[in-house]
């Protein structure tokens, strides 16, 4: 473990060090992003002004989910984004062979070489519009409310990890996923929403098959006090350990599958 945290730090220096060189490509990103996700508000907003609430969710409870949701999205596009290169043009360009031959953990390699500071975008916004609505709903501070906030974005992110591997490892078999991992991907902006405002069959979707319900949704709404313990944290650290072994596991059938380009 101590040589992997070693290997990750000079990594990291390594792009912080490009990052360095191209000040104004990574400034003018990080706002770009942080624009991007704003925009998200806007639309939450304008829908608000037509209705009082949304199936019996007022304005700041939506913005709460909403934010909530961004924060864990922005902490695996900020330490994985190195695996949408893998469903696209890395297995394409024969460029996994490096992973290989070197002697450390593949998967380890592949996501420590890229470190997306972009992802800071959704971050900063989705921890602003918690503090903001959460302010605004007067919600109990407390230590113990605190673990169990970043326990459950913590474990949420190792979600939205799970399932970028897991869809990225099919490239092994068909070479580029990309396409179905965006697809895949899309699928989360729905949790940014209460769920019950969506038919039986999205919710058993996202709750049960690709389970980015418990990235925004089910945690969320246990801050809010309409989730149980069970509902919000329980089952979202459940979900994310089974998610994160099931995808391990198709990342290592996959690596049997690899055939290097030309070959």
């Amino acid at each position: 473990m101590r040589r992997y945290s070693k290997l990750y730090l000079q990594f990291l220096k390594q792009y912080i060090k490009i990052l360095i060189e191209y000040r104004a490509d990574f400034i003018f990103g990080l706002v770009g992003f942080i624009l991007v996700q704003f925009s998200g508000v806007v639309f939450i907003q304008l829908i608000f002004r037509s209705i009082p609430a949304l199936s019996g969710w007022t304005f700041h409870e939506v913005l709460f989910i909403y934010g909530f949701a961004q924060i864990p999205r922005g902490i695996d596009h900020v330490f994985t984004d190195n695996l949408w290169l893998l469903s696209g043009r890395i297995l394409l360009e024969g460029g996994f062979d490096k992973y290989l031959l070197r002697p450390i953990n593949p998967l380890f390699h592949l996501l420590s070489e890229r470190f997306q500071p972009d992802g800071f975008g959704e971050i900063i916004i989705g921890s602003i519009l918690v503090g903001y609505s959460g302010v605004y709903l007067g919600m109990e501070i407390t230590p113990w409310k605190g673990i169990l906030f970043l326990t459950a974005v913590l474990f949420a992110s190792i979600i939205y990890t799970a399932i970028k591997l897991a869809v990225s490892s099919v490239s092994f078999w068909i070479k580029f996923a990309q396409s179905y991992l965006y697809m895949t991907y899309q699928m989360s902006t729905f949790t940014k929403y209460p769920m019950t405002i969506y038919p039986n069959a999205i919710r058993g979707l996202l709750t049960f098959v690709i389970p980015f319900a418990f990235t925004g949704y089910y945690p969320g709404a246990y801050f809010l006090g309409k989730a149980t313990f069970a509902q919000g944290i329980a089952m979202t650290v459940l979900v994310s350990i089974i998610s994160i072994l099931v995808a391990y596991q198709i990342w290592l059938k996959g690596l049997t599958k690899y055939e290097s380009s030309g070959s």
